[in-house]
């Protein structure tokens, strides 16, 4: 029964982010709330594996609770734990990790503590945008929900982009009609700011003078357009538009993935480094535009392979020659066992859905070494599973977390073929 009121006291924390109590042998999961925290809740709906609730009072706070930063916290979908204390944050992004190896029979898994990135970092965001009578909304989803929050705060993004959205708003507004959708890209670069709109309709000749003239305004380095699923379409480059990695510049597409902020990327990358040592050899896998690519390639020979057509463009044209790079769809295409023993180490860096197939052949494999990159306990802790049976030692994981206040978390592994 729905919208019944009980007392609680919440267990623990979820992987979403949610407090987790017991009521009545069933599993409640409470938004906002902490462990050790005595609450009255309202019952929501069946969710998951047990039911959702929502706080109607706190009869007891938590110790670790502290206030949120952004007043938009509890309906804004971005953030999930502005309220818990930085040193409990930071060890439930690690038991994030470790939970999820333990459920794969990996118990003391050698994971260090969680490198957490400061506020205003965060140096891309995607906003959402839908027309209203009077104006455009522009913000972020609200929790598990389509309507947006129209933000007038964020202290996630890198402050650029946040001075980029009251000038978006007003373009948007201009653009779509009541009920109508779209989406702004916009990635910080060494040029400036790239900014990829994408919006399910065309475009005549005042739209785009109007873009154009935007673009001046707000001193984009490119602005560029699509349609939802759509290749991109420069309206405006006024700076060539390039990105660096360890100090090594790059070519970036429009729109094209980097890491969340700079700091994230540097501490991957040097884990990244770290992990792969004095190898001469190395294969990249889902090497994007090279952010271990290109750092890697100034002492080993590598080899990159990548999906996406405009990232393996992008990749060739950065490296010049020092790279080897092959267009390779790697989920229906991994490289076998016999390619990849042809490496010193193997290092792969794949979606949320992880890397099944790569992780079974690396397991036939002779490679000696191999470094995971995931943004995903869940998958990555099912392939570490096999490469573990495939006669490697897991020697070190680093949680790096740029999803500040998420329930997301990024890490990188070492993996290391024992030997007889």
């Amino acid at each position: 029964m729905t919208d019944a009121t009980v007392e609680i006291v919440v267990d623990r924390l979820g992987a979403g982010g949610d407090g987790i109590a017991e009521h009545d042998r069933q599993r409640l999961f409470v938004p906002n709330a902490l462990p050790g925290e005595r609450l009255l809740v309202r019952l929501g709906p069946a969710r998951g594996e047990g039911r959702s609730a929502t706080v109607v009072r706190r009869l007891s706070d938590a110790e670790t609770r502290i206030e949120a930063a952004c007043r938009h916290f509890g309906r804004c979908g971005g953030c999930v734990l502005q309220h818990l204390l930085r040193p409990a944050y930071a060890d439930w992004k690690r038991t994030l990790i470790v939970e999820a190896l333990a459920r794969r029979g990996i118990a003391d898994a050698p994971v260090t503590e969680t490198l957490v990135v400061p506020p205003g970092n965060r140096r891309r965001a995607v906003f959402s945008a839908v027309g209203r009578q009077g104006g455009a909304v522009l913000g972020f989803a609200e929790a598990q929900s389509h309507a947006i929050v129209d933000i007038a705060e964020c202290p996630v993004i890198a402050p650029p982009l946040f001075r980029l959205t009251a000038p978006l708003r007003a373009t948007f507004s201009t653009m779509l009609g009541p009920g109508q959708r779209g989406q702004a890209i916009a990635t910080m670069t060494m040029s400036g700011i790239d900014l990829v709109l994408e919006i399910d309709r065309s475009l005549d000749l005042a739209a785009r003078e109007r873009l154009a003239a935007f673009a001046g305004e707000t001193d984009l380095a490119r602005l560029s357009w699509r349609r939802p699923g759509g290749s991109a379409e420069t309206l405006a480059a006024r700076r060539t538009v390039h990105v660096g990695f360890d100090g090594v510049p790059a070519v970036f597409p429009p729109g094209a993935f980097v890491q969340a902020s700079l700091a994230g990327e540097a501490a991957l990358i040097a884990e990244v480094l770290a992990g792969v040592g004095a190898a001469k050899t190395i294969l990249d896998l889902y090497a994007g535009i090279g952010t271990f690519s290109l750092p890697m390639a100034r002492k080993a020979k590598v080899t990159a392979m990548e999906g996406d057509p405009e990232a393996v463009k992008a990749l060739a044209a950065s490296s010049r020659g020092a790279i080897t790079v092959e267009r390779r769809d790697l989920a229906r295409d991994a490289p076998d066992e016999k390619l990849l023993s042809g490496f010193d180490a193997v290092v792969f860096d794949p979606p949320r859905s992880g890397a099944r197939t790569v992780a079974e052949n690396l397991a036939r494999s002779s490679v000696a070494t191999a470094v995971a990159v995931s943004c995903n306990p869940q998958t990555f802790a099912r392939d570490a599973r096999t490469l573990i049976d495939g006669g490697f030692r897991l020697e070190r994981i680093r949680p790096i977390d740029q999803f500040l206040w998420s329930s997301h978390v990024e890490l990188v592994a070492l993996f290391r073929r024992e030997t007889p």
